[in-house]
């Protein structure tokens, strides 16, 4: 992420998770079914505790958010959804989640996947 702005010293602030994360859909549309359910993982790697995360996660296509755990902030109809959960975590936990339900075109592929705290 970079944000510009022009009333600061330093032009641009880059932020990166603490999280190592992967993402993989771990079920495709079946008959009378047509949404795809994502699996996310993240292993945190921090000496801090918080108690909200942030998923971005990025599709070849754009999808329409059906659920999850947490709580869409931006993305439904779009290749990118942003999704933030309330989750207490320590610096070594991992965060498994196998909820996150998605409607697209055949076809669909993760192409990028981001959590933060």
């Amino acid at each position: 992420m970079i944000l510009r702005t022009e009333d600061l010293a330093e032009g641009i602030y880059a932020a990166s998770g603490c999280y190592t994360a992967t993402a993989y859909i771990h079920q495709t549309p079946q008959t009378g079914r047509g949404d795809y359910r994502i699996q996310v993982n993240g292993v945190h790697k921090a000496d801090h505790t918080k108690e909200k995360q942030r998923l971005t996660i990025s599709f070849n296509m754009p999808v329409n958010y059906s659920s999850s755990n947490g709580t869409l902030v931006s993305g439904d109809g779009t290749s990118t959804l942003v999704i933030e959960y309330s989750y207490h975590q320590n610096p070594s936990d991992n965060i498994g989640l196998g909820d996150l339900v998605v409607r697209a075109d055949s076809g669909l592929a993760v192409t990028g996947v981001k959590i933060t705290d």
